[in-house]
């Protein structure tokens, strides 16, 4: 292993980091490209009776996360016995069979199969990212210093929500071309599959960690035995605990940036789309400062810190979205124009980019003290319990609003509940305001 580099960005220079990152970036962009292109084809331009607009949103987002919950303690398995970069080339492997798959889903020219098609290409990317999940993190340790590890994962972080960013906008741009719309999102599917794989291919060898574990194919004794083996170590728990919170917050703000845009804010389907830019832009900065703030160290005191400031602009998003008051829908440029509204996306830059203070730390902790031959497993561990606390924010967030209460008003029971996440994380784990306390006097001596 090459000694640590002073930055973060010369990573993405050397071939132990950098084909990793763009295959994963490649997935992942492709993953909310295809996902975004078929929501917007079933709301606005395929008629089926049994998937009415209304409920394919949830349809697609429901068969997508359910791989997670049902085999990602199989895929840690997997990635804890077998070499790394064999594992990478075989799921992107599958990727590019399901795009082709998926690419006949968006050709064909009957309504009702082409649905159904897209749907069993929608849980098979679903799986796709479930298999690659573990090794996206456990492979991070790996390849990098302990002092590099922090900027390898703000890298890594920062680049997923930036492929989520770019997938969702060029989906929405090419399904919406006229007349070619469906054949340039299958083009571009099958495009970055193959780019994904290609990078791929220049992935180093890595060994596995344990080669003589027994895979045990029964994904629900398993999912029990990894949320065990996660809790064998309290701060890992608690710091898993921590990140599936994140995604759960992170999760109501990108399910309502649509309602938001139009029902409160009275802006058009550009001011959303807006929105999501803002929000990916934050928690790709807020990701990238870590490394500079930590200098180069696993700082876990940047999580209270990150975590007061997701509540403190959670909460002034709320005050800044009560009382606007009502207009005509406005197109971008007039959205812009009134200066109330930049209150809100400077509160949503700011709430973001706090978000991305919060994870990093996390899931470097996790990556330090999580033994090499369970890693993968606590990884899978982890993108399960992602996968619940994502389940539950819709219930609960479709449970609120139809109680009664108002778009702002569940942001208000956001930033409230998210003051009580951070109470409840110090408490847990009291290193947490000892190492935010310290980091304040460092900077501020």
């Amino acid at each position: 292993m090459n000694p640590p580099d002073p930055s973060q960005f010369a990573l993405l220079r050397q071939r132990r980091f950098a084909p990793f990152f763009w295959t994963q970036f490649a997935g992942a962009a492709n993953d909310n490209l295809f996902k975004f292109a078929f929501t917007v084809m079933v709301t606005y331009q395929l008629q089926v009776s049994w998937l009415p607009p209304a409920l394919a949103g949830l349809v697609i987002g429901a068969l997508f996360i359910a791989p997670f919950v049902l085999f990602s303690a199989t895929a840690g398995q997997w990635c804890d016995r077998s070499e790394k970069t064999r594992i990478i080339r075989l799921v992107k492997n599958l990727e590019i069979a399901i795009m082709a798959l998926g690419a006949v889903g968006f050709l064909i020219d009957a309504p009702s199969l082409q649905a159904g098609l897209l749907l069993v290409c929608t849980f098979l990317m679903g799986l796709h990212s479930t298999l690659f999940g573990p090794v996206k993190y456990a492979l991070l340790p790996q390849v990098l210093h302990e002092r590099e590890l922090t900027g390898g994962n703000a890298l890594v972080e920062s680049g997923t929500f930036v492929a989520i960013l770019l997938g969702n906008l060029v989906g929405g741009l090419l399904i919406a071309l006229p007349e070619i719309g469906r054949e340039a999102v299958a083009i571009g599917c099958l495009l970055l599959a193959v780019l994904g794989r290609w990078s791929a291919q220049r992935i180093e060898p890595l060994a596995a960690t344990d080669p003589q574990l027994q895979i045990n194919w029964n994904p629900f004794s398993e999912t029990r035995r990894n949320l065990r083996l996660a809790r064998e170590d309290a701060v890992t728990w608690y710091m898993l605990l921590g990140i599936s919170w994140l995604w759960f917050f992170g999760a109501v703000f990108l399910s309502q940036f649509p309602v938001l845009a139009k029902e409160v804010l009275r802006g058009s389907e550009h001011v959303a789309s807006l929105l999501l830019v803002v929000f990916s832009i934050g928690i790709g900065v807020g990701s990238l400062l870590c490394e500079r703030l930590s200098r180069g160290t696993v700082e876990i005191g940047l999580v209270p810190l990150g975590a007061l400031g997701m509540s403190v602009f959670t909460l002034d998003f709320w005050l800044a979205t009560r009382g606007l008051p009502a207009s005509d829908l406005m197109d971008l440029s007039a959205f812009l124009a009134q200066p109330a509204h930049w209150r809100v996306l400077l509160d949503l830059g700011l709430l973001s980019l706090s978000a991305g203070l919060f994870s990093v730390p996390m899931y470097a902790l996790i990556q330090v003290r999580s033994r090499i031959t369970h890693r993968s497993r606590i990884i899978a561990a982890n993108n399960i319990l992602n996968a619940l606390f994502m389940v539950a924010s819709a219930l609960i967030s479709a449970a609120l609003l139809m109680a009664g209460l108002s778009l702002s008003q569940l942001f208000l029971c956001l930033g409230l509940g998210n003051l009580l996440m951070l109470v409840w994380l110090c408490v847990r784990v009291p290193e947490l305001p000892r190492k935010a306390m310290a980091l304040l006097r460092g900077r501020v001596g």
